[in-house]
């Protein structure tokens, strides 16, 4: 394989399945990346999406904060500039962001775990377009998973039942100008992702780079309509690592698009909150013994990576 994360259509699920599930099987073992095009999500919908999130991020830092939610570990509403810190780094991050979660009844037995989304007042259309992002993303995720459990021989609907609730986030951010030279921070250290896998839309803008097994970093952009889709830790762990959580970061541009905004909108899929992260049984052989014989449910491990990152 080229050492370039590939690009799949999806549409070829329902005319090639087989050759579609072996080929995106086989990127995800070699990158743990891959980025999927024909996804049918409009244009429209992700450039209302973006829109709305550029005007929230342009208001004054003063209204920003009122939707800060302090101890709880970011989990809607607005997270401040230079908060999130990645694992084992001294420096935060260059970014803010806000989450926006599952729309859930309140007599939910997740309500405890999973609160109400927060909207901006002062940003008309943010909550119809970005749910309506969250939505579609939400659906492209079910559709990869699919093909990555049929990938390790596992009933296409596996996931299904795991994931119909799952506190999964859509994370708008924004990272601002950099203006002051030579900083030690970056736009975001290096990192795994916490949860099953993660759908980036929107990832034109330079800065992006994946590290390969052999220690290099590889830049990913896209062009079209193609959504990056990478595996987090939680599948990883399912998995024992078949699927790899691959270490990824978002370096500073090097040239004047340092003193640009840069803006990406991620969807983290979770499974539901009470699901037990054990090893799958058809992951582990003679050669390939359980790396996590202890299990630990989905929002237990949630919540030890949100205090590695500082935001719990």
């Amino acid at each position: 394989m080229s050492r370039q994360v590939p690009t799949l259509d999806i549409r070829r699920w329902d005319g090639d399945r087989e050759a579609f599930v072996a080929e995106l099987g086989a990127a995800y073992r070699e990158f743990g990346f891959c980025c999927i095009s024909g996804h049918g999500i409009p244009a429209d919908l992700v450039d209302a999406a973006y829109a709305v999130f550029q005007r929230f991020f342009a208001l004054p830092d003063e209204t920003k904060r009122r939707y800060h939610v302090p101890g709880s570990g970011g989990a809607r509403g607005y997270t401040p500039f230079g908060v999130e810190t990645a694992k084992d780094s001294a420096y935060p991050d260059l970014k803010e962001f806000w989450h926006i979660g599952r729309e859930i009844p309140r007599d939910s037995r997740y309500a405890t775990v999973m609160p109400p989304n927060l909207w901006p007042d002062e940003v008309p259309g943010f909550r119809e377009h970005g749910y309506g992002l969250y939505q579609a993303l939400d659906q492209l995720g079910a559709r990869v998973l699919r093909a990555l459990a049929l990938h390790i021989d596992l009933p296409e609907d596996f996931f299904v039942g795991r994931t119909d609730c799952g506190n999964s986030i859509l994370r708008p951010l924004h990272y601002p100008p950099i203006t002051a030279p030579d900083i030690p921070n970056v736009r975001a250290g290096a990192h795994e992702d916490i949860n099953l896998i993660t759908l980036l839309v929107g990832a034109s803008a330079e800065g992006l780079e994946v590290l390969t097994r052999e220690g290099h970093w590889l830049p990913i952009t896209t062009e079209g309509d193609a959504i990056v889709v990478n595996i987090g830790d939680m599948l990883q762990r399912l998995t024992n690592h078949v699927y790899p959580s691959t270490t990824h970061r978002v370096v500073n541009p090097a040239n004047a698009n340092a003193r640009r905004s840069r803006y990406s909108v991620p969807f983290f899929l979770h499974p539901n909150p009470d699901v037990l992260l054990d090893v799958l049984p058809s992951c582990v052989d003679a050669d390939h013994p359980s790396r996590y014989p202890v299990p630990i449910t989905a929002h237990d491990y949630l919540l030890e990576r949100l205090r590695e990152i500082k935001l719990a």
